[in-house]
């Protein structure tokens, strides 16, 4: 039988966390507390900072933790992110013995910072508990929440654990197998500018080419495992003169690499079609439209199956627990997918916050003990 977890020990740790300030490249003191923390009071085996800063711009590298265990065991890592979106700065948490949200109006934080308190509370009853356990690595990366940065700056090398979990999910008792794949593009349309009042039969308006692509360009849920965004949009100067350049951001996922490839060249040629379609309706035009087009893999996909060695020690640690974990796939991208990438089989688990992103956003106590619960279980099965 497992030793209890201490609620007001993880409660007090969470509260202590997200009340740190560590937006985006500005994760430094929060890493600073749990490096001090760490050495502190769970003796690991080595700290680590890499040299991902001059990367992503943070303030300081990721940081990964390791912990001697029995060498016997198949060694796990288990990642969080330290930053947070915004508003993120002066957290204060309310706590009613039950519930934890923001006290005022800024984001909470349990993104990702319960998944940080649940695994020093995992790490807290293995030492005070004297329990064998396999070799344990903690990853903490710097700018996830702006294109996964720490984790795609990451020296890989660092880590000696071939499997893994990012506790970085809504949802209890629920593991993430799957997610897509997504490219990022940037396309820009040129028209040419004129007066808008004296002579705009000269001109040729890059908002009307691009608002003529967009008409019937498919969005939204493509197919069952494929969506498409057109996030920004930016173009013209002024209200008296006709717009010659229209930029463009947008990105597909997929978890088919067929599918996203297909999707993606999709969109291009529904832009260069429009370019090269344009006929001048005044032959007065003092030029010709153009396109380019940028595409940036975001990440790649996730792809477990419910028989993976991974999957299957977490399907084993529930049942210890007398639970069962819920297998799905998702829509959504976490450093996971870059970890997966670099061959570090990588499963997502819920971990009960719930609103993300938002000044509504709350976790609860039972379910972060109950998370923490099953962490033991794995690391000690």
């Amino acid at each position: 039988m497992l030793p209890p977890v201490n609620p007001q020990r993880l409660a007090d740790t969470f509260v202590t966390l997200c009340e740190i300030d560590s937006p985006s490249r500005s994760e430094g003191r929060l890493a600073a507390h749990l490096i001090a923390l760490i050495r502190d009071q769970l003796q690991p085996e080595a700290i680590y900072e890499d040299g991902s800063a001059s990367g992503t711009g943070s303030d300081t590298g990721n940081i990964v933790v390791r912990f001697g265990g029995d060498a016997q065991r198949e060694p796990l890592f288990f990642i969080t992110h330290l930053d947070t979106v915004t508003p993120c700065e002066g957290v204060r948490v309310r706590f009613d013995g039950m519930v934890f949200t923001s006290a005022g109006d800024t984001i909470l934080g349990a993104d990702d910072k319960a998944g940080i308190a649940m695994l020093l509370e995992m790490m807290r009853v293995l030492r005070d508990a004297g329990l064998p356990h396999c070799p344990i690595e903690l990853v903490f990366t710097t700018c996830e929440e702006i294109g996964l940065l720490g984790a795609k700056h990451l020296d890989y090398q660092m880590i000696r654990s071939r499997m893994g979990l990012a506790l970085d999910s809504a949802g209890i008792d629920l593991l993430v197998v799957g997610a897509p794949a997504a490219n990022r593009f940037q396309l820009e349309l040129r028209g040419v500018a004129a007066h808008a009042g004296l002579h705009p039969e000269q001109g040729l308006s890059a908002i009307k080419l691009a608002g003529q692509a967009l008409a019937d360009l498919p969005l939204g849920r493509l197919d069952a495992e494929s969506t498409a965004n057109l996030g920004l949009i930016n173009g013209g100067t002024a209200t008296n003169i006709i717009p010659d350049r229209v930029v463009i951001h947008g990105e597909v996922r997929s978890h088919s690499a067929a599918k996203l490839a297909a999707h993606t060249e999709s969109i291009r040629l529904r832009f260069q079609q429009i370019v090269a379609d344009w006929q001048d309706p005044t032959g007065l035009v003092a030029g010709h439209p153009s396109f380019s087009w940028h595409v940036d893999p975001e990440y790649p996909a996730v792809h477990l199956s419910s028989s993976s060695p991974l999957v299957a020690r977490l399907d084993l640690a529930a049942q210890r627990l007398n639970r069962s974990l819920r297998h799905t796939v998702s829509g959504g991208g976490s450093d996971a997918n870059i970890l997966n990438g670099y061959g570090l089989a990588t499963a997502i688990l819920g971990i009960g916050m719930t609103k993300v992103h938002t000044t509504d956003e709350f976790i609860a106590l039972n379910d972060m003990v109950r998370t923490t619960e099953l962490l033991l279980s794995l690391v000690t099965s």
